[in-house]
């Protein structure tokens, strides 16, 4: 079999492929003889079908298209196994199948032309002296005090209070309506769409709902009723309210206030698993102190893995960027229905599409992160202790206890997942950081969206809320995380979570 390649673009081998007559003859006979032996041909038994009316029934143009299949399949296989070529997925056919019928004829030699995706090459540039900065994070002062005062008001008695107005830090019931104003006449025109409420308990905190409501309220007494004009800022997320003036009628049902408990020992054995009040205060202090040594360790892995993939070429071949995409995805949805959401009706066939679209840069990113460490620890002779491979291995399978998972598998993942850590220690020590303050890094599109969050976080009603917001009020992020509740569930660390998440995929593909 002659046999030519060609280097192509996105680590590809074209290869030009010339079958010898005498098995064209060979697969074209071989198929007439299966379509003769399983066709079911009236007035004739299965396999005594005469040769030229099993021709005439099928039409060669069927048969011709089974034997090109076979043909192209066997000598591709053959070829890759000849020229040793590590092939990624399937194949890909250049040539047309149409060309390929009308030029194909038994005993003679077929000519095609197909690609297969390989491993690509990976060359790393100057990456021993990198020079980075990255973000320090220092517990902010008085957080431990801060938690346990927020504490303290989470776990505060609700008294009713009739003899004041309201003030802020109450806790007020209140009906309201809204209804959209008529900027030229100054009339009210029609109600909000889901802008009413009734017994609607709202804590009297900045940030806790629309502003001008909350100020509206303070200075109230029970039972009265007031109207609050209130304008819309022109980014609201609810394009309806938008740059809209509204006004919001308002009667004050109830008022509350909270009666905090005594900061002591019984506090904090109610809040910890602390029997004094000072143990709970140094538990945490080590703990912020930990999160902020964990932040700025993270800080400086990601920015030596972004000056290491700038030194890094990689021409990625499109079968290992869609594989990467869809473990991305795969984690997404893992994470997305522990949090209790319906996969149904948030993976459509549009959204998988859009998802898969947007999320193509960060998977191309994290395959040329992966493949720089793994190119480095090759270059600098770097190995994992056999002893901290059993030892993950044995914390994974334990995990997956009554769950059919390959442990051969499930070693490689560790070892290779350990090794890249290896290799980002390498860098640590081979590589000047410099340690600067906290979001003096942050770019300005970095502010703009945190902005974006934050204005959508607000909405009037629950149903004018996007997937992703939802998402980050279902979920509390790791700086939302009580310390005290992260002692009594005892987490892994980020890095151990992907290791898990990754491997469960891995190992039960």
């Amino acid at each position: 079999m002659k046999v030519t390649q060609e280097k192509l673009p996105a680590s590809q081998i074209g290869l030009e492929i010339e079958i010898p007559a005498e098995t064209t003859k060979k697969v074209y006979e071989r198929v007439v003889q299966n379509f003769s032996r399983s066709a079911n041909i009236p007035g004739f038994r299965k396999g005594k079908v005469p040769r030229q009316i099993l021709l005439q029934r099928l039409g060669p143009q069927r048969i011709k298209a089974a034997a090109i299949e076979d043909l192209v399949q066997d000598s591709l296989k053959q070829v890759i196994e000849q020229e040793a070529i590590e092939v990624l997925g399937n194949y890909q056919l250049k040539s047309s199948y149409e060309e390929l019928i009308n030029q194909f004829q038994p005993g003679e030699p077929l000519k095609f032309s197909a690609s297969v995706d390989t491993p690509p090459s990976v060359n790393l540039g100057d990456y021993g002296n990198l020079s980075v900065k990255a973000e320090e994070t220092q517990p902010e002062p008085g957080a431990v005090e801060s938690f346990l005062e927020q504490r303290r008001l989470e776990q505060a008695t609700l008294i009713p209070v009739e003899s004041r107005p309201a003030q802020m830090g109450d806790v007020a019931i209140i009906d309201y309506v809204g209804r959209f104003v008529n900027q030229e006449e100054g009339e009210e025109v029609v109600l909000i769409p889901n802008g009413e409420a009734s017994d609607f308990q709202l804590e009297l905190q900045e940030g806790k709902f629309i502003k001008e409501i909350v100020e509206g309220i303070v200075g109230m007494s029970v039972e009265g009723t007031k109207e609050v004009p209130v304008k819309f800022a022109p980014d609201y997320p609810r394009e309806d309210l938008a740059d809209r003036a509204a006004t919001f009628s308002i009667t004050l049902k109830e008022l509350k206030e909270k009666e905090l408990p005594e900061l002591d020992d019984d506090f904090a054995q109610e809040i910890s698993e602390q029997d004094t009040l000072e143990e709970l205060r140094e538990s945490l202090t080590k703990q912020f102190q930990e999160k902020a040594e964990g932040e700025t360790s993270a800080s400086k892995e990601q920015a030596l893995m972004d000056a290491l993939v700038e030194t890094v070429e990689i021409d990625l071949p499109e079968t290992m960027i869609e594989q990467e995409v869809d473990q991305i995805l795969t984690q997404t949805a893992i994470q997305m229905e522990s949090y209790g959401m319906d996969l149904k009706k948030l993976f459509t066939k549009e959204t998988v599409l859009q998802m898969r679209e947007r999320t193509r840069p960060d998977a191309i990113n994290r395959l040329k992160q992966s493949l720089a460490l793994e190119e480095l620890s090759k270059r600098e002779s770097l190995t994992v202790e056999s002893e901290a491979i059993d030892k993950k291995v044995e914390e994974l399978m334990e995990q997956f206890s009554g769950q059919e998972v390959d442990s051969e598998r499930v070693r490689n993942f560790v070892q290779s997942d350990l090794l890249k850590e290896k290799a980002i220690q390498w860098l640590e020590e081979h590589s000047t950081i410099e340690l600067v303050p906290k979001g003096s890094l942050a770019t300005t599109e970095e502010e703009a969206q945190s902005t974006l969050e934050a204005t959508a976080s607000q909405p009037i009603d629950a149903a004018g809320q996007t997937i992703e917001v939802q998402a980050q009020e279902s979920v509390p992020t790791e700086e939302e995380q009580s310390p005290v509740e992260a002692t009594v569930s005892q987490p892994i660390d980020a890095a151990e979570q992907t290791i898990e998440v990754q491997a469960q995929e891995s190992v039960q593909e």
